[in-house]
């Protein structure tokens, strides 16, 4: 069923609305992904929240000024959409069916006022796309078993990969949401202490063992107050949509300061997430059954219902000497063992309060298959296994001591 519908959608997602664009497109009317950008002509105070639409992104500041959405509110005239997400799932649904309306291949109202339509629609490559929200919070979990497993092995070879706490409760650390940027801007390769195998003592330098992290993470809604737990039949509730995230680690400084407390500044350097934040709604039709979790987890995190989702993720290389991208990676966030709403109820579990805006991601995503392991640590096997590139390279790790500081490989 779930495959039927999404060739559906791709048969006919360009025949459903008057905006033109491909069959392929990533933003077709199904999507409709919520951003914060302004015009390049334009100063980032300018900034305000849009939706992408094929090649165009939808003024929503335009919009709302006209009457069309939440007219009695100026939440789309923010640089964030902070405000947005705290109103609640009923008022999101109400936004998108208006939009979904608006754009829609009958629908005259802004299709025919040519005025209108040239306000709000702006080309993308046009705009400059800024972080979606103000990030008060940002939790990374651990919800992978395939990564959790692969890393035990690398790290642990002696020892059950898996430590016993692992299928019980969503592991998670609490991350620096200052250093979270959002894609296209440049991560320089970090500094750090760290403990060479060969040497008795730490040193201090560039990392040697850069690495990504293939991930996804979700934005949170109006979320809980302080001493108010959220249960997983209303957690959806607090879930406002989600992008895509690569979690930078320096595995080297990571490796040497971990223990006891776990990651520190091999992992603060930089998070990058996509512009778009793509909702729950928009998900629907991608939404399964998870995998089943064994031992049954306790009655707090029991979910009946399809909390996974089947989307296809991929991760492209390009180093400096090649001419195009090379696919290094091929996962699926159906591979999570924890769902998105346990991640809410677990944090919550003690009473904990999640913002608007706030950001929780789901660990490296990794597949049963290497072609499938979502970082290069796992790609080569902790580095004894380096893989190849289409050019003859060979890697075992993002960036080499040789390579300059400002590499180019993206």
């Amino acid at each position: 069923y779930q495959r039927r519908v999404r060739a559906l959608i791709l048969l006919n997602q360009s025949e459903m609305s008057w905006v033109h664009y491909t069959s392929d497109s990533h933003f077709p009317i199904q999507n409709l992904p919520y951003g914060v950008f302004h015009l390049k002509t334009e100063n980032a105070d300018k900034a305000r929240c849009g939706v992408a639409i094929g090649e165009e992104v939808l003024d929503l500041k335009v919009l709302q000024e006209a009457g069309f959405v939440l007219n009695k509110s100026k939440c789309f005239a923010q640089n964030s959409l902070n405000e947005f997400m705290s109103l609640g799932r009923h008022v999101w649904k109400q936004v998108r069916a208006v939009l979904t309306k608006l754009l829609e291949k009958d629908e005259p109202t802004l299709r025919d006022n040519k005025e209108l339509r040239s306000k709000a629609l702006v080309k993308q490559s046009d705009v400059v796309l800024l972080l979606p929200a103000h990030i008060g919070d940002y939790t990374d979990f651990y919800a992978s078993i395939d990564h959790a497993t692969n890393m035990g092995k690398i790290l642990r070879p002696d020892e059950a990969a898996l430590k016993p706490n692992w299928k019980h409760l969503p592991v998670g650390y609490h991350g620096r949401s200052s250093s979270i940027v959002v894609s296209g801007t440049p991560i320089r390769r970090p500094n750090g202490q760290k403990k060479p195998p060969t040497s008795d003592n730490p040193v201090f330098g560039p990392s040697v063992r850069f690495d990504f992290e293939l991930e996804m993470a979700f934005f949170i809604g109006p979320g809980n107050k302080l001493g108010d737990p959220i249960s997983i039949p209303s957690a959806n509730e607090h879930i406002f949509g989600a992008v895509l995230m690569n979690d930078w680690s320096a595995r080297d400084i990571q490796g040497w300061e971990y223990i006891p407390l776990g990651p520190f500044n091999g992992k603060n350097l930089g998070t990058t997430i996509s512009p778009w934040v793509v909702t729950l709604e928009a998900l629907e039709p991608f939404c399964i059954k998870g995998q089943t979790q064994d031992p049954q987890p306790l009655p707090y995190l029991r979910d009946e219902a399809s909390a996974h989702y089947d989307i296809e993720l991929q991760v492209l290389l390009k180093t400096s000497s090649m001419d195009k991208a090379q696919v290094i990676s091929t996962s699926n966030a159906k591979h999570l063992y924890w769902s998105w709403k346990q991640m809410v109820v677990h944090h919550t579990s003690t009473g904990c309060n999640l913002r608007p805006g706030d950001l929780l991601g789901t660990g490296t995503i990794s597949g049963p298959s290497p072609n499938s392991y979502g970082s290069i640590m796992e790609l080569s096997w902790g580095g004894q296994k380096p893989f190849k590139l289409s050019n003859g390279e060979s890697r075992d790790c993002l960036l080499y001591t040789s390579d300059a500081a400002d590499e180019e490989d993206s």
